[in-house]
């Protein structure tokens, strides 16, 4: 499979599947095209070329219906969390329950509270996006994306701009979420410690040749004689 924009290759020779209830870690140098191979694994986009199928379901070759159904059986936290932010965390949460769920509004509020005590918000659920700290925006981010009790969740740069408590904390959450839920998690970092932490296999993108450099267990490439550049990305960046 090869992934870009506008017919042109950011990415090609793409070969990967992942197990339900896995952790996959997407990472490479700045630039090399993570944020676009997760929105094709994702479904938003499609591949240039070969197949790319999410929950059994090749989204290329679905109907407009079955790309809705499939869609709606993931959830997604982009970056910056993109909540809105006329909105307190509590009505973020609601807005997709609102459209897809055939409930009361009552029952409704009372899912979105029990989300956001999920990931510890439940004292600021009336708060706005802007009352509240980046690791809270994020874990509210977080329980937006599993607003519809997804299969598979798409985490892009999560650990983005936290610090470290902040990222650990964050780290925690997803390891929550997939064994709670048995949630499949996908997720962009160039965060090694937190990759570390959490991934249960990872794919390098190698920014030299555009093609996936390696695929497997993160800690693997900590070893010696590993993949020369994904060894090189996580010795270089690993925190002891």
């Amino acid at each position: 499979m090869s992934v870009g924009y506008n017919a042109k290759p950011v990415m090609s020779q793409i070969n990967l599947s992942l197990e339900a209830g896995k952790i996959l870690a997407i990472v490479g140098p700045s630039g090399c095209g993570k944020s676009t191979l997760m929105r094709v694994l994702g479904g938003l986009d499609e591949p240039l070329s070969g197949q790319c199928e999410l929950l059994g379901v090749s989204v290329a070759d679905a109907s407009s219906r079955e790309r809705e159904a499939v869609l709606r059986r993931s959830g997604f936290l982009f970056q910056g969390s993109a909540l809105f932010s006329s909105l307190t965390l509590r009505e973020n949460i609601e807005m997709p329950m609102r459209e897809f769920l055939g409930t009361s509004a009552a029952q409704i509020r009372q899912l979105a509270e029990y989300k956001l005590a999920l990931v510890g918000l439940a004292e600021a659920m009336d708060k706005l996006p802007s009352e509240v700290s980046g690791g809270m925006a994020k874990r509210a981010g977080i329980a937006r994306a599993m607003a519809l009790d997804p299969e598979i969740i798409f985490l892009d740069e999560p650990s983005a701009g936290l610090d470290p408590i902040s990222s650990a904390r964050l780290d925690e959450l997803i390891l929550k979420v997939r064994e709670s839920f048995g949630t499949t998690i996908v997720l962009v970092s160039h965060e090694v410690p937190s990759i570390l932490r959490t991934a249960d296999f990872c794919v390098y993108l190698d920014s030299d040749t555009d093609t996936m450099g390696a695929y497997g267990p993160p800690k693997d490439f900590l070893l010696a004689g590993s993949h020369p550049k994904a060894h090189s990305f996580f010795s270089q960046n690993k925190i002891s």
